[in-house]
């Protein structure tokens, strides 16, 4: 059981553990995959470095300036956000879960959505990226989850017990290693239908007959655990308030993913904010 857990590892998160972590509470951070700030070879514009520093020096300085004030860090792959019925909130890796009196969400947006012909020409109908928020619509029908990893093996998990058959569709690349669906590795050509998804074409000129398919390319982002959890969005930025907060109490987001001014200096900003926001939250609730 923790106070709170932070989910992603770049400016905002780091920021908001450390001042959850100095406000007197003790935060646990789990991060996933590569930040957008290490994409970028040369910073100039940053306060208080008067060299240009490369933002994989950046990211590792934050890391280890959290770490040096004990704060916990793991490595592990989130796949989902749970309430539970003591309005704790779990928070589910491939592997683990881990209990909370808070979240902040900074994992950046990292949805992936990938470039199939049919894809944008069919969402909403036939096309989704929430297998919790949509799952339903798809009861007793054939549906398919394009994607490769630990987030289309989530996805298609959600759906196996709603819908008549589950299919992971890779496009091409390497497959989950799973003996629970049957996963298809060939390159998809288009998703094809008239007012709906019927159909996906493959590259090989293979068909599979489908209803609906759900892309979970990549690994989950904000926007994900948004949809899933009912936290209010515009587009895919998780609209929160002066604190940083959500629609849920107890859940508040910070960085890239709450849209705007997308930069260092309002990721650590709004990650400071987080922090405080969180800290005094879990202080008023015990």
């Amino acid at each position: 059981m923790y106070d709170l857990i932070i989910i992603g590892a770049g400016p905002a998160g780091i920021s908001a553990s450390i001042y959850s972590k100095r406000a007197g509470i003790e935060p646990l951070v789990l991060y996933y995959g590569t930040s957008e700030i290490q994409k970028a070879g040369k910073i100039d514009n940053y306060y208080g470095f008067p060299q240009i520093i490369s933002g994989e020096e950046l990211y590792n300085n934050g890391i280890k300036q959290a770490k040096n004030l004990g704060i916990q860090i793991l490595e592990k792959e989130i796949t989902n956000i749970e309430i539970s019925e003591n309005s704790h909130f779990i928070v589910k890796s491939n592997d683990e879960a881990y209990e909370a009196n808070a979240v902040i969400i900074a994992t950046g947006n990292k949805k992936i959505t990938p470039n199939i012909k049919g894809i944008k020409e069919f969402e909403g109908n036939g096309i989704s990226y929430c297998a919790i928020c949509d799952g339903f619509f798809y009861k007793n029908k054939n549906v398919a989850v394009i994607g490769n990893g630990t987030f289309a093996l989530s996805e298609a998990s959600e759906l196996e017990h709603i819908a008549n058959s589950v299919q992971i569709l890779t496009d091409g690349k390497e497959g989950p290693d799973t003996n629970k669906f049957k996963v298809d590795t060939r390159k998809i050509k288009e998703i094809h239908g008239e007012e709906k998804v019927s159909y996906i074409e493959f590259e090989n000129g293979g068909k599979l007959q489908v209803d609906g398919v759900f892309i979970a390319q990549g690994i989950a982002g904000g926007s994900n655990f948004a949809k899933k959890l009912g936290i209010l969005t515009n587009n895919d930025d998780i609209i929160v308030n002066d604190n940083m907060q959500t629609n849920i109490n107890g859940i508040f987001a910070c960085g890239n993913l709450t849209g705007g001014f997308l930069q260092i200096n309002k990721a650590v900003y709004e990650g400071a904010k987080a922090g405080l926001n969180a800290a005094n939250y879990v202080k008023d609730i015990n």
